[in-house]
């Protein structure tokens, strides 16, 4: 499939190849959808096999961006960048300046963040050659690490989600499983945990998990093969993606699926329809997760960790609709998140456009 057939086929707007060679930049920016706004996304910065793989992964990545902001309530679009290669080789001050010229020759149609790969650290450098980076230290003005609003608003969906399926919100002696215990996982178990529920935890980095089981009362650690197996009321992904598939699918023992983790489904709309076949109420994984996002999102505004952190909160009510979406519709949840971001892209985006053009048509008389 040539460039422009994988664009056409998510209706993406633009792709930049970014190469410097000095420093060893080769990256692609995919900019989405800019309907409601600038594209905003994070930089990812991985060692793809092939080249091919990185702009799959880019294209796809910036749409879930899209849809991200859109069901989140943000004026912004989708949008996101990979640089290929070994980011514990290759990682530069030299290379990350680069990249934030190719992000500034874009004028602000796309706003870059930290990813997979890239750190807080990496974005300041970034910021020395662009206005357009968020993700920055406090100490810049920045929002700094933003895994605790993450973890903020896959709390409040986990909430929701019981509410749903129990008429209860409580999480006191509730069951989940924690798939993860990085950065947000980490913080979640501590919302858990303070809330009197009983987790039990996994990860491949022993580290992690000696430290959860240290820092909280109620917690029980399980080896990452049968976290699935686990008897429970969450089952709650905060790592890899894909790991709710055909072989996991029929070990779950919950009710709920809602975890952090980006693209849990394997496959979208066969894994949701399997899911609900089974009575399992799955969470939108791009709707709870976008605690980060707002949170990134309010440095545009000027950083205020209050408004970020009210607005994660709301990922409990968007959650809630979404659900009522699906009742009505007789739709998956799945269906009824994508449903709910394209109407809003459809009504905002429609807006958007009626004052360009009375702005353009204000600039061509002089006025503005």
């Amino acid at each position: 499939m040539t460039v422009f057939e994988s664009m056409s086929a998510r209706d993406h707007e633009q792709v930049i190849h970014c190469f410097d060679r000095e420093s060893g930049l080769k990256a692609i920016i995919a900019i989405h959808n800019t309907a409601l706004g600038p594209a905003l996304g994070g930089c990812r910065f991985w060692n793809y096999e092939k080249e091919e793989d990185a702009l799959r992964d880019v294209l796809r990545l910036s749409r879930g961006m899209t849809y991200k902001s859109a069901a989140a309530g943000l004026n912004l679009g989708g949008g996101k960048a990979v640089i290929i290669g070994d980011p514990k080789r290759l990682k530069s001050e030299a290379l990350f300046r680069a990249y934030g010229r190719f992000v500034q020759g874009l004028g602000g149609r796309y706003i870059t963040a930290e990813d997979v790969g890239t750190t807080v650290r990496d974005m300041e450098w970034v910021r020395m050659e662009t206005d357009f980076v968020t993700g920055i230290s406090r100490a810049l003005g920045g929002s700094g690490d933003p895994s605790p609003v993450t973890a903020l608003g896959t709390y409040e969906g986990i909430k929701a989600s019981l509410k749903w399926t129990t008429g209860n919100e409580s999480l006191e002696g509730k069951k989940v499983a924690v798939q993860g215990v990085g950065a947000v996982g980490y913080h979640l178990v501590q919302h858990l945990t303070r809330d009197g529920a009983k987790v039990f935890i996994c990860d491949i980095d022993t580290e992690n998990v000696k430290r959860a089981v240290g820092d909280f009362r109620g917690v029980e650690a399980v080896s990452p093969e049968t976290i699935y197996d686990v008897d429970c009321d969450v089952f709650a992904p905060c790592a890899l993606g894909a790991v709710i598939n055909d072989k996991t699918i029929p070990r779950l023992k919950c009710s709920v699926v809602a975890g952090s983790a980006n693209n849990i489904l394997e496959k979208e709309e066969k894994h949701a329809k399997a899911l609900e076949e089974r009575d399992i109420l799955y969470a939108p994984d791009y709707v709870i997760n976008a605690g980060g996002l707002i949170n990134v999102a309010n440095e545009l505004e000027g950083y205020n960790r209050e408004r970020a952190v009210q607005h994660a909160a709301g990922i409990y009510a968007i959650v809630t609709s979404i659900y009522e979406i699906a009742r009505e519709e007789k739709i998956t949840t799945n269906e009824a998140a994508n449903k709910l971001a394209e109407r809003r892209i459809r009504s905002i985006g429609r807006i958007k456009h009626t004052f360009a053009g009375v702005r353009l048509h204000k600039r061509a008389r002089g006025i503005i």
